[in-house]
């Protein structure tokens, strides 16, 4: 059960803002390096996709954001409205990076075992994980000014009703 007490809501605040901003970081550099990367022949690509062991630790960062701006929203509902939405929509949009994460960048690491083997559709593969990346980077860059959002915008009476 979530205390009634929200003297620490200021640093939760932060946490959510710093989790989310962690996020950000795996996600802007897999949309930044799409394109140096769309034009590699197969050995390279896949000699590239190497640094890439050990990634799915950022799995608990995500999951942390998630649940820090999911326990902002429920801790400013009332309060502090605005904020409350702001951080609701900062885990919803998460969670949807994780959405397509599960149906184009896992199924395509499945299919080549983390890029190990070459199967004959691998362009295709290639595909849904670089762009499957990209479209999940905009979904956390949004996440991430949503949790600005939440955490810059007044919380003074004008926020209710808001």
């Amino acid at each position: 059960m979530i205390a009634k007490d929200v003297s620490n809501v200021p640093y939760l605040r932060l946490l959510a803002l710093l989790l989310t901003g962690i996020i950000l970081v795996p996600s802007g550099a897999h949309l930044l390096e799409l394109p140096g990367k769309a034009s590699l022949d197969a050995s390279t690509y896949f000699a590239v996709q190497a640094i890439y062991a050990g990634w799915s630790g950022f799995a608990i960062p995500i999951v942390a954001a998630i649940l820090a701006n999911g326990s902002l929203a429920w801790l400013e509902r009332r309060a502090a409205p605005r904020r409350a939405r702001w951080a609701a929509a900062s885990a919803i949009l998460t969670l949807l990076s994780l959405g397509v994460f599960f149906v184009w960048v896992l199924p395509a690491n499945q299919a080549t075992s983390n890029w190990t083997v070459k199967p004959a559709d691998w362009t295709a593969l290639r595909a849904h994980w670089e762009y499957g990346h990209a479209a999940s980077a905009g979904l956390v860059f949004l996440a991430f000014l949503s949790t600005a959002l939440a955490t810059v915008r007044s919380g003074s009476s004008s926020d209710a009703g808001a």
